[in-house]
């Protein structure tokens, strides 16, 4: 039997059914959520009205268990602090009659008393650590039993809260389950393991009378096996024992292989049955170490070095809040983060619940996990309640391979201490404890990287990684901002470090980044694409780097910053159309391409560039092998896309690291156009490794433009026109980009210079780049930018459509509309622009932002359109040399909203053309 085998869910109709350690299981037990009978108790009476017994008042409301009282799933979904209280009548047996009864519970936020058939049977405190009583003496078997729990949650500020304020955790909110052990049975086991395949064991066994017991471990399907006989004493009875896994495989998160197994104590042939606990291990080893002669060091994996391709992950989800509706949904978590080819995720401000980490395990995703924060002060009380949840939560997810790193504070929360002149201060004696934290935690677990605090604030105290967060927008400014930190790290650099405590070796990595708080009042929900390749590619570019957070996974209440969508839907980052199967994964390849220069730069027609190249390796799968550099600089030539040019050269690929390559030599399109330079490298074999792209603008300066088109033309700006009513109308990105929102029509008065007549052209079109227009609420109220605090922080409810920087992402979502084109007032054509997008494809609108701290509708772009004027009406037109141009836009679809238009111009969205009026 397989360890998955042991854990078949018996309450399958109760909300998440399954076992709710994956990691440390038995076979015998009652999954006891669902329907609990609640209630609140708002004046605190039901300890002096001793609601606990069987006379109490009946509890009058039906709450939905494991969710917070909060929580839209629990049924309940009202934000009350204070107490309230829950029971359940449960009627259960364990197999065998002699064994002892356990009730677990996989965290109640935060204070809990618990009564089984009105006897009190202890009490708990914390918000994040799993825990379990003993209620054998109180349980009676075959018969009905009631248990009841007062929760009290009075949100004081010593108590871990972390990110509460997206939704609050409030009484239970993990799995509560039953749980039968016999008389003897393991209480804990920590599995050590190094890449030679020594695993070491140590744990504790509980012991209700002594005598002689046998551990058997049995993994791999019996491929791995071992024994010890232990003379067990009355109480607790610590063991530790090793063995070697011959050809050990090891655990990456290319190659994820779990030894699944069991641990036995006892004889299994016995009447009362030994103690199977089904788990697992995965054997590798984490460090950081020097190579080859540099003076600093990378962060390992089985004695590899290894880049960190990571994003913050902060659970929430809006139904269930930091309670997951369903295992699937867990599993499909670990799935959204494996594809877009990161191979690390940051668990923050709280541990995550173990089944995530097992799918973290199963799937191979490396994780850095969080210590909750508290918000006060670090007063005894906080700083007691803190290192007992700590030691709570590192026993409980030890035995993880997943887990790499311990983070024991974050952005020196909850480490401030008011002054009396009203100054909050990092004080040094909260410098030293935080120090001791630190060393606790190496000493509790020498296995993993443990940071102090991992600071916006450059504040370390002692850390085995050097990290730090920043939020800035803009290339020059992220490139210049990182340079700076790679400049100021090396032992002994006070740099990073606070008042008085110095740089070590540790590595060097970031641990927070974006632009969603880089930019006045933040980013709002806009374009993530643009700002995060260039991002990479500068991370990349340091040999010192040893890896990058992202901030975030997906888009929460605040912070609309996301690869998804807080409902997980996907958000389109628009790199294929440049590269042709270009995704997210291409920027987390550990072998990759950096392009040293601009996403964007303006350059001439027909203008030399050079470019430089560099290859950066994190991973010996290529190494000593032959690659293939493949480039090739492209454009839209309004026709077709035309290419200027293409290469392909040999790279030898080996060594870690990053290491110069010869640079491209380019030379500009001899027109108009928003230039790309493509590369790809792929084996010898022909698997692409990694792609990547950068841009250019090549501007000719000369009036209406130089294209590769056919004949004649001549260029209007969209913001020139005759006439126009909207319901809401503004122009943006300088005046290139005109909006009108709603129902409405703009007009145009066209004038065609005299050589244009009947005699000598036959054929007359108009082209132009338009897409939908989305009206937000700040394009309705012109907004300024309103300040914000920290409350933010706290999970404030924010409406992106008011943020002043908001230009909705890309995403499965589109808002369409419908345009009529009329001539000189004659109906010709209606265009259905599918959407009003925002992403990496707007090149123009993010090359020419003019503030990096403010954004104008940045990468917003439409569709290239082009309507040929029919033959009925051009003989009229050439005869009176012009004529009207009117777009209308009157609904998105049958029965939809009005869906507005956007006209872009030369320096605004994806083609540098105004409205192109071209005749042949």
């Amino acid at each position: 039997m397989t360890f998955m085998e042991t854990a078949e869910p018996v309450q399958s109709q109760a909300a998440r059914p399954e076992y709710p350690r994956p990691d440390w299981q038995r076979h015998d037990w009652l999954n006891l959520n669902g329907s609990w009978e609640f209630m609140f108790d708002g004046k605190d009476e039901g300890l002096t009205e001793e609601w606990y017994l069987a006379g109490g008042p009946a509890f009058d409301r039906q709450i939905q268990v494991p969710f917070s009282w909060v929580s839209p799933l629990s049924g309940i979904g009202e934000d009350v602090k204070g107490t309230a209280w829950y029971a359940k009548r449960v009627k259960w047996s364990p197999s065998h009659k002699e064994h002892r009864v356990f009730l677990r519970f996989g965290a109640v936020d935060y204070r809990c008393r618990l009564w089984v058939n009105q006897i009190e049977i202890g009490t708990h405190e914390g918000g994040y650590g799993s825990f379990e009583f003993d209620i054998t003496e109180a349980w009676k078997q075959g018969e009905d039993n009631r248990i009841v729990l007062r929760v009290q949650d009075d949100d004081e500020a010593y108590q871990t809260r972390g990110k509460q304020g997206y939704g609050e955790l409030r009484g239970i909110w993990q799995t509560v389950w039953l749980e039968a052990r016999p008389q003897q049975y393991i209480a804990s086991a920590r599995f050590v393991t190094k890449i030679d395949g020594t695993v070491e064991v140590e744990g504790m066994i509980e012991a209700h009378r002594s005598g002689e017991a046998e551990l058997r471990c049995r993994f791999d399907n019996g491929a791995v096996e071992h024994r010890m006989t232990l003379e067990l004493a009355e109480g607790g009875n610590a063991f530790r024992t090793s063995f070697q896994v011959e050809a050990a495989k090891l655990w990456t998160p290319e190659t994820p292989y779990l030894y699944e197994g069991t641990l036995e104590l006892g004889d299994p042939s016995a009447e009362n049955g030994c103690d199977r606990v089904a788990t697992y291990f995965g054997i590798r080893e984490i460090g950081s170490a020097k190579f080859g002669g540099r003076g600093h060091r990378w962060i390992t994996l089985n004695g590899k070095p290894v880049f960190l391709s990571g994003t913050l992950d902060q659970s929430f989800i809006p139904d269930g809040y930091f309670t997951f509706p369903s295992e699937d949904y867990i599993r499909d978590e670990i799935w959204r983060l494996k594809r877009l080819g990161l191979n690390f995720v940051r668990i923050h401000i709280k541990p995550e619940e173990p089944v995530k980490l097992y799918w973290a395990d199963k799937l191979g995703m490396l994780v850095m996990e969080d210590m909750p924060c508290f918000w006060g002060e670090p007063d005894e009380k906080a700083r007691t309640a803190y290192e007992r949840e700590a030691r709570e939560i590192i026993e409980r997810d030890f035995n993880h391979p997943s887990i790499i790193s311990w983070v024991v504070f974050n952005e020196t929360w909850g480490l401030f201490t008011k002054t009396e002149t009203g100054e909050r201060r990092y004080l040094p004696e909260t410098q030293e404890w935080v120090r001791s934290v630190y060393r606790w935690a190496k000493s509790e677990d020498p296995t993993r990287l443990v940071e102090d605090n991992s600071p916006c604030n450059y504040d370390h105290v002692e850390s085995d990684l050097n990290t730090w967060h920043f939020y800035i927008n803009g290339y020059q400014a992220v490139r210049d901002h990182i340079q700076e930190v790679v400049d100021k790290t090396y032992p002994g650099s006070p740099f990073n470090y606070t008042e008085g405590n110095v740089q070590s070796d540790a590595p060097l990595m970031n641990s927070e980044c974006g632009a969603v708080w880089g930019i006045e009042g933040s980013a709002g929900d806009s374009d993530l694409a643009w700002h995060y390749r260039y991002m990479i590619n500068e991370f990349r570019r340091h040999d010192a780097m040893c890896g990058f957070i992202f901030t975030e996974f997906h888009d929460v209440i605040n912070e609309f910053n996301g690869y998804y969508r807080m409902d997980r839907q996907e958000k389109d980052f628009g790199y294929g159309s440049f590269c042709p199967g270009m995704s997210l994964r291409d920027l987390h390849s550990p072998d990759f391409i950096v392009i040293d220069a601009p996403p964007c730069r303006t350059v001439g027609p027909g203008q030399a560039v050079e470019v430089p190249l560099l290859a950066s390796s994190y991973s010996d799968r290529y190494h000593g092998q032959a690659v293939q550099l493949k480039w090739e600089l492209y454009y839209d030539s309004l026709e077709g896309r035309a290419s200027a040019g293409a290469g392909e050269l040999a790279v030898g690929w080996g060594g870690y690291g990053v290491r110069q390559l010869a640079a491209l030599r380019l030379t500009m399109p001899q027109v108009d156009a928003a230039a790309v330079l493509a590369v790809t490298l792929q084996s010898a074999e022909g698997t692409i490794i990694t792609r990547n792209f950068i841009t250019f603008d090549v501007q000719s300066g000369q009036t209406g433009g130089v294209y590769a088109l056919e004949g004649e033309w001549l260029s209007v700006r969209p913001a020139s026109y005759s006439a126009s009513q909207w319901e809401y109308e503004w122009q943006a990105l300088a005046g290139h980009k005109l909006n009108g929102g709603g129902a409405g029509f703009v007009q145009y008065e066209i004038a065609l210079p005299a050589h244009a007549n009947y005699m000598t052209v036959s054929e007359i079109e108009v082209l132009f780049e338009a897409g939908a227009k989305t009206v937000l609420g700040k394009d309705k109220e012109m907004t300024t930018v309103k300040p914000n605090d920290i409350s933010y922080m706290h999970g404030a409810k924010a409406d992106p459509g008011m943020n002043i920087n908001s230009y909705f992402m890309t995403d499965e979502r589109s808002h369409s509309s419908l345009i009529d084109v009329q001539v000189d007032g004659e109906s010709v054509c209606t265009l259905h622009l599918p959407d009003d997008p925002a992403d990496s494809r707007g090149v123009l609108s993010w090359h020419y932002q003019s503030d990096d701290r403010k954004l104008d509708e940045a990468g917003s772009y439409g569709y290239l359109q082009r309507v040929r004027i029919p033959s009925r009406l051009a003989a009229s037109i050439l005869a009176k040399g012009g004529f009207t141009l009117r777009l209308s836009a009157e609904s998105a679809a049958p029965g939809g909203e009005a869906g507005g238009l956007a006209l872009y111009g030369r320096n605004a969205g994806r083609y540098p053309i105004d409205l192109l009026v071209c005749w042949k």
